[in-house]
């Protein structure tokens, strides 16, 4: 099941203290889960053990179950078949509150309340007693605080909101109060991408408090992308793909491209919707862009080139097209054919010729209450306008039709609301609605997110269609594999800059997972760090 952490079996990694030795009993059975969501089967019959003092690795592409594995764990998605059983120290079933109270959960924000006090939280995750109701020790509370925090390595101010500490002891924060209601029966830490806003000694702070939970008997369970954490911090590897469990190994048995091997599988690269032929001119330019996450990115995109955009959670990706597009407050210069686009309006990037398709469509890419018909003809409705300016019916449902046509839209019935139709169906009326404006240069966010197999393809023929006619597409995108299908070239992201551009031959499912985890020729991995 693993090495037991210890200091001397971690090789003496930082681990401040003596440490206890501790057992190799099983706090956690999952046998066979599985759980279904209309037109995905997120989790096939899926198995997993974690020991006490044993760090469990899970990976896999997105979509690959991780995060519905760790909603099933904390009771959010109710499984549809199979077992999750916590066990005690005499190797029992817990049920009810006692398997709750062993199960601590970090989830990728943390949950912590940013106006109040390391104290504040904490006391914030304590369950209320009989005592609850007696008068506050603040002095005593701070003191407790203080001591909880020093234990996991922090050494912070307590008493300033939560706002002004830094990421890692944010993170330290979180990982106290999960365990404040530590049992004696047995606890597991499951951490959800908890280095999604770290970088470099930050993740050390962050390993250090998880080796030493482990050491002390806990079992953890770490979600997480980046590969070489995974090699630097667990004991075992867990692989999952398309909600099957495709690997289970000691990590002693895995390198770097076992790793990666079991992620992304056999390299299946379809290249059937790649647009062949060579760029045309530069049609946007942007220089010394920085907002939200991106501390700098520049970049070009060519008339009819598909130019893909990946990287971790946290990495910037997610904020590039919004910063482009006018959405989000941004430095840097934009430009669309020479002329230079006014920062924070959206309304003149879509006159200058600039469409955006964000990554939520139901709360940012469409009005769900209105119909298809609505939805698609709002955005551009002055060549639906006759006489003396009122709007033609009959333009607007010939023009109507003519996309269903075109996009496959099903059922085609322009005046359904929007939120009757399937997931796949609404995203094809968002990408509609956004090439009936005839773009120049068209942005996209996880285009196929949420969609089924058949709606994929019919997205990714809309997208190949534009760049041949003439459009510049950026798709940014966690899906590697969508990537690879689509695009001749890729920018990586990383810690808010362009780290990689992958040519159209060097496009591949393993590359992009290698660049974005750090991992690519010639980088320094943090396992590597760790060592040295």
């Amino acid at each position: 099941m693993g090495r037991q952490v210890t200091p001397e079996a971690d090789g003496g990694r930082d681990l401040e203290g003596s440490l206890p030795a501790v057992d190799r009993r099983t706090l956690l059975k999952v046998e066979n889960v599985s759980k279904a969501f209309p037109g995905t089967k997120a989790l096939s019959d899926f198995s997993l053990q974690v020991g006490a003092g044993e760090i469990v690795a899970v990976v896999g592409q997105n979509g690959s179950g991780k995060s519905t594995l760790v909603k099933v764990l904390a009771g959010v998605y109710e499984m549809d078949s199979g077992t999750v059983e916590v066990l005690g120290a005499d190797g029992s079933m817990l049920g009810g509150r006692e398997a709750s109270a062993a199960l601590h959960f970090i989830h990728q924000d943390l949950g912590l309340v940013a106006d109040l006090t390391a104290v504040e939280n904490l006391a914030l995750g304590r369950r209320l007693t009989a005592r609850s109701i007696a008068p506050r020790n603040g002095g005593a509370e701070r003191r407790q605080a203080e001591e909880q925090i020093r234990r996991f390595g922090g050494d912070f101010d307590v008493t300033v909101p939560i706002s002004k500490l830094s990421p890692p002891e944010r993170t330290i924060v979180a990982i106290v109060r999960a365990l404040a209601d530590w049992t004696d029966s047995g606890n597991l830490l499951v951490l959800d991408e908890p280095t999604a806003a770290l970088q470099g000694e930050e993740v050390e702070v962050l390993f250090r408090a998880v080796r030493r939970v482990a050491a002390e008997g806990a079992g953890v369970l770490f979600i997480s992308h980046r590969l070489d954490e995974v090699l630097g911090l667990a004991d075992r590897v867990v692989a999952l793909r398309d909600g099957f469990l495709v690997a289970d190994e000691p990590i002693a048995k895995v390198d770097q491209a076992a790793l990666i091997q079991m992620i992304v599988g056999r390299e299946m690269v379809d290249r059937s919707f790649a647009v062949d032929g060579e760029a045309g001119a530069p049609l946007l330019e942007v220089e010394g862009l920085s907002g939200g996450r991106v501390g700098r990115a520049d970049l070009t995109l060519r008339a009819g080139e598909i130019v893909g955009v990946t990287g971790l959670i946290g990495s910037g990706r997610e904020h590039l097209s919004p910063l482009i597009f006018g959405g989000l407050p941004r430095t840097g210069e934009v430009r669309l054919e020479g002329r230079v686009l006014v920062a924070e309006s959206p309304q003149k990037s879509i006159a200058a010729g600039l469409a955006y398709v964000p990554a939520d469509r139901r709360a940012d890419g469409a009005v769900m209450t209105l119909t298809m018909r609505e939805n698609l003809t709002l955005p551009r409705l002055k060549p639906l306008r006759r006489g003396l300016g009122w709007l033609s019916s009959r333009a607007e449902l010939d023009d109507v039709g003519e996309w269903i046509d075109r996009t496959e839209i099903r059922p085609p019935d322009p005046a359904r609301p929007l939120e009757k139709f399937s997931g796949g169906n609404q995203q094809k009326v968002v990408i509609a609605k956004s090439l009936r404006t005839e773009p120049r240069v068209l942005l996209l966010d996880e285009p196929t997110q949420g969609v089924d197999v058949g709606a994929k393809a019919a997205i990714y023929e809309l997208i190949a269609g534009a760049a041949r006619d003439g459009c510049a597409v950026m798709v940014c995108s966690s899906d590697a594999k969508e990537l690879a299908a689509l695009c001749g070239r890729v920018l990586v992201m990383r810690d808010g800059e362009i780290v990689a551009e992958l040519q159209r031959d060097e496009v591949s499912e393993s590359r992009m997972v290698e660049e974005s985890a750090g991992m690519g020729p010639g980088q320094e991995s943090t396992s590597e760090r760790i060592e040295s």
